[in-house]
Order: C-alpha cells, then structure tokens, then sequence
C-alpha cells in the first residue's frame, strides 16, 4: 500500500489554494473559444504532486481535462517553459505515441496570470510505488517492461517527420546540458555543497560522445506515465517540461537510477528483492532497450548516473529558492528539498565510480 502519507501529499487532488487560484469566467470564456467541444460549467481541483508547473483538474459535465500553467511569481530564466511542454504533446500525438491530446496553448498571462496548456485528463493508473504492491510477478514483470519499451519507443520516434526538427539542438547534449544547470544552480544557489562544486569542475571534463540524437523526455519514471486500467500497457507519458532533443542514454540512465535508489515507498528499488517481485533486473532492462532500438551494447551507466543526480540536485535547489520565495507548488516541496545533500552526495559516489578523484 501507498503510505499515508504519500496519500496526503502528492496522489489525488486538493481544493485549490488561495494562492494558486485561476480567474475561472476568464478560463470559461478562453475555453469556449479555443477548446473544441468545451461546455462548462466547470469544476477546478489541483493535482497535489509535482513541484514545479502547477497543474489543475477541470471538470465539466461530459469530459475532464489538465490544465498546466507557468507557476505565478519571478522565475529563474528558461525553467518552467510549458509552451515546450505543449510543442512536444502536440508534435507526438498524431504519430501514436502514448500522450495526452492537447487541446490549446494560452500564451496570454492576462487569462489566468501565466502562460498555461490544457490537454485530455487520460484515465488509467498511477503507480507511485515501485515495489507494485498488490500485483502478481507476472504482472509487475510486465509493467516494467511496458517502460522501458515505452521509452524505446519515444527514442525511434522519428523527430524530423514529427514536426520536432528545431525542438533543440542536434549534437553536444551534455555538454550543453551541464552548462545549464551549472547556470541554473548557482542562479538559486543557498548554500555551498563543496561536492557540487566538485562535480561542476569535472562533469565538463569527462563528457561522453553522443551516438545518437532523439526526443529526450529528461523526467521519464514510472510515476510520470498513466498506465491503462487493466493491462499492461503505458496509456500517455506524462511531465514533458523538461523534454529537449538530445541523447538518449540520459533517459535510460534516469529510469535506470531508480535501481540504485532506495524505495520509500516511491519508485526507487535499492534493497529490494527483485526476483522474488518479479522484477526485472537492471541488466534485464538494458537488454531489453538494447533489443528495442537496435543496440549492440549500452555504455557504463556511472557518468550518466552522477550527471542525472547532479541536475536532480539543480532542480531541487531551484524548488528550495522558489520555497524560500513562497512560490514552490506542492506541499511535499520541504520533504524534497531536505534531501538535497544526499543527491549531491550521491552524484559524487557515482562520479568517483567513473574515475572521479
């Protein structure tokens, strides 16, 4: 079972707080223009997960759909760029890819006080727990292998004829990637992690060669995808803010993490007893997505693991910033951001097991 815990604060929906309502006759009335097929009158709730764009439940009395938005207040520069979001739902809905059907983008802050997006409210299941409790081993092997053909699937997805060709630059991912939340993370910067420090320094100095070029999703886990009610069967991808063109193995290094984190009830699986679940293991998965995109070999996973632990760690410090600013978006923010040090620390280990000194 899900913990209390994780029940209160970030599965389900919330009333909206006062602080994050949306002018709703102007939302009504941006709706009935742009949104085919809308007919209020509507019902706002807010998703509680998530910490960055917030994101909102609409109810009306024949469909539901998401709305997405910029959150309110000063943001740190390129972060939160839901029209990147909405760019990537849009180009890959009419090539089957597993997305949500984006219904319009509102680039006027003057409807609901930012930027924001809706698209079709998917129904299915959300999986938090990693472990799959309450399933058979047959079931949960299936589940993770769903993902990581899912995630093969959006790397063969041709970006070119999905109208994505100019969504980011071709070659030097990491390169440009490191920069970035270098830039990101002294911007919102707190406190002084020598570790960061350290990782700043040799992150730009290893950069592996990039083979490949395709959609990277940069959030990809198993609590950002709805699966379908009674299969096995990834039913829309969800948290594109972060998506770019770029390299691949930065995906499967991210979902690949999740077996070297502890689980908590979330979707880390460090100490667990996979064969017993039926879970499949990390050399499992790699083969698979091998299989799947006609690899003949993966890469050590080590430097990618402590890139994706150091920009997890430029993202929570940027969460830390918007907390102390009062603009962060969930109430699981301070639970999150407490465990700062220990991404830091951890990106190191990973670093230091790819030659770091």
């Amino acid at each position: 079972m899900v913990s209390e815990d994780l029940n209160d604060t970030v599965i389900g929906t919330m009333d909206v707080p006062e602080k994050d309502q949306l002018d709703r006759a102007a939302l009504d009335q941006w709706m009935q223009a742009h949104v085919e097929g809308y007919a209020g009158p509507m019902d706002i709730s807010k998703f509680k997960g998530g910490q960055s764009n917030p994101t909102y439940r609409i109810d009306t009395p024949d469909r539901s759909y998401v709305l997405r938005r910029k959150p309110f207040g000063e943001l740190l520069p390129s972060a939160h760029a839901v029209d990147r979001e909405y760019k990537v739902i849009a180009g890959l809905h009419p090539t089957g890819f597993p997305v949500a059907k984006p219904y319009g983008l509102c680039t006027d802050d003057g409807v609901v006080g930012s930027m924001f997006y809706i698209m079709e409210m998917v129904q299915g299941r959300s999986l938090w727990d990693g472990t799959l409790p309450g399933m058979t081993k047959d079931e949960r092997r299936d589940i993770y292998f769903a993902l990581i053909d899912t995630l093969a699937e959006l790397h063969q997805t041709d970006h070119e004829a999905a109208g994505l060709g100019d969504y980011g630059k071709p070659g030097n991912y990491f390169e440009r990637q490191v920069g970035r939340w270098t830039k990101q993370y002294k911007a919102a910067q707190t406190d002084d992690l020598p570790e960061m420090d350290k990782l700043i320094a040799w992150l730009p100095q290893t950069l592996p060669s990039q083979e490949r070029t395709s959609i990277v999703h940069g959030d990809y886990r198993i609590d950002n995808v709805i699966f379908a009610q009674s299969e096995a069967r990834v039913a829309a991808v969800l948290d594109w803010e972060l998506s770019t063109l770029g390299d691949p193995m930065a995906d499967v290094a991210y979902l690949l993490m999740n077996w070297e984190t502890e689980s908590e009830g979330r979707a880390g699986l460090a100490g667990v007893d996979l064969e017993s679940l039926g879970i499949p293991t990390m050399d499992e998965m790699i083969a698979r997505y091998a299989q799947k995109t006609g690899r003949s070999s993966i890469p050590d996973l080590n430097w990618y693991f402590a890139f994706n632990m150091f920009r997890l760690a430029g993202i929570v410090q940027g969460i830390k910033k918007r907390m102390i600013d009062g603009t962060a978006s969930s109430a699981h923010a301070k639970e999150t951001v407490a465990r700062m040090p220990d991404l830091v620390q951890s990106a190191w280990m990973f670093a230091q097991r790819a030659g770091a000194a």
